[in-house]
Parts: structure tokens; C-alpha cells; sequence
């Protein structure tokens, strides 16, 4: 017998991949959680031009939200979906009732460094196992977010 996933790989491999997926995803939720609150809580003379950059950040993080869980179970485990796992498992932590642009902004440049750190690591996992699904969407959210956190140092910068 085969000793393979349906999709073709090593099953205990792919278990570690589905758990680094996982610790990604509960970052990601708490990534969300936050930009969602800087959205609505947001005040001051950037308000307008913030206001619309958190919501389009918020709407891309639950697309990869999904996409992650997705990757998840086509590797064939279970994504984690209780917020009390997500807040036992991210590094990224609960930023509460900020409302100052800097703050927000100085706080999703740190939640981009801790997510691309993740997923620059998966992508080395995924290479090695030989799992171009997970590598490609490693690769294409690392492309997109080095590019925002460089967009976002500048607003800092100004």
C-alpha cells in the first residue's frame, strides 16, 4: 500500500505542515480581530485614509483566513476554529481599544513580521515534503505582505 495523503504526500509529514498551518491561522484570526478593531476605533486627522486602508487589510486577512483553513483540511486535518485556541496558539496578542494611526499601524507591521516569519518557515516545510499547494500560497503571501510592510514603514515614517 501506498504510503500517502489523497493528495499525494507523506501523511506524517503533512501532519506537521496542517499543525504550522494551524499556528498560522490563529495568528492570522488575531491579525484580523485587531485591524477590524483599528477600523472601527480609529480617530484623528488620518482617520479618512486609515479608515479605508484597515478595512481593505481586514478583507484580505479573512480571505487567507479562509484559504489557510482550506489548506488545512485538502492536507486532511482539521483547522482550529475555537478563539480560545487561537489566543492560546498566536504570538500575535489581543491589541485592545487603540485608536491612535500610529499605534495601529506600528502594531500591523509587527503582526506582518510575525506572520511572514511563519509562513517563510512553511514555505521551507512544504519545499521539502514536495507540497507546491501550501509553497505557492506561502510564496505569493510573502510576496504581497513584504510589499505592505514596506507601504506601512513609510506612513510611519512621514
Amino acid at each position: 500500500m501506498d504510503n500517502t495523503n489523497l493528495i499525494g504526500l507523506n501523511p506524517e509529514k503533512a501532519h506537521g505542515l496542517a499543525e504550522g498551518l494551524n499556528d498560522l491561522l490563529a495568528n492570522y484570526q488575531l491579525f484580523y480581530m485587531n485591524v477590524r478593531g483599528y477600523h472601527w476605533n480609529i480617530k484623528g486627522d488620518k482617520f479618512f485614509e486609515l479608515h479605508v486602508k484597515f478595512e481593505e487589510l481586514y478583507n484580505n486577512l479573512v480571505l487567507k483566513i479562509d484559504e489557510i483553513a482550506e489548506r488545512v483540511l485538502t492536507l486532511g486535518y482539521t483547522p482550529m476554529h475555537a478563539y480560545e485556541d487561537y489566543l492560546k496558539t498566536s504570538s500575535i496578542h489581543a491589541n485592545k481599544n487603540t485608536s491612535d494611526g500610529k499605534e495601529c499601524v506600528k502594531s500591523i507591521v509587527n503582526s506582518f513580521q510575525i506572520v511572514i516569519e511563519k509562513q517563510r518557515h512553511l514555505l521551507r516545510l512544504s519545499a521539502e515534503l514536495e507540497d507546491e499547494g501550501t509553497n505557492a500560497l506561502m510564496s505569493d503571501y510573502i510576496r504581497e505582505q513584504e510589499k505592505l510592510v514596506w507601504m506601512y514603514a513609510s506612513f510611519l515614517d512621514a
